[in-house]
């Protein structure tokens, strides 16, 4: 008795290598910035929840000094940047770079639904990007060097 299975489903991608490449190297980049925006976060809202401190650049403090840079109580400073605001605010903005670069990734690969949300959580979760960012990586190449003939798409 034989039995006939159907031959696989030749592996079909929705760019070509070359853009499955960029987009890697852009998701690549994105990673490790938004992975070190986030770890700078981490630390800023330590700082900020237990000691009630944050990074201030410029202004003058409540004895009437002259701040350059430094970690203080926010009524403690009049005018002047508040730095950690801004970490907050950049890590916001390139975390939604950073999903654009993954969803990029993810339709070209034309892997499923669960891939997005796992890479996306990346940068979410402290040193979660560096490692996802290797895995993804590694394994966008390991597929690209066994489908070398795979079909766009489109």
């Amino acid at each position: 008795m034989s039995s006939t299975t159907p031959a696989p489903k030749p592996r079909k991608f929705g760019g070509t290598p070359k853009q499955i490449r960029a987009a890697a190297t852009f998701y690549k980049v994105f990673a490790y910035i938004t992975g070190v925006m986030l770890l700078l976060l981490v630390l800023e809202m330590i700082f900020k929840y237990f000691w009630s401190l944050e990074l201030f650049v410029g202004g003058t403090l409540v004895d009437g000094t002259a701040n350059a840079i430094g970690m203080y109580n926010r009524a403690e400073v009049a005018g002047g940047l508040n730095l950690s605001l801004g970490i907050l605010i950049a890590h916001g903005w390139l975390y939604v770079v950073y999903l654009f670069a993954d969803f990029r990734l993810w339709s070209l690969m034309r892997w499923p639904f669960m891939r997005f949300t796992t890479i996306a959580l990346g940068g979410v979760v402290p040193f979660l990007s560096f490692y996802t960012e290797a895995k993804v990586h590694a394994e966008v190449d390991r597929e690209l060097a066994a489908h070398p003939k795979a079909a766009k798409r489109y």
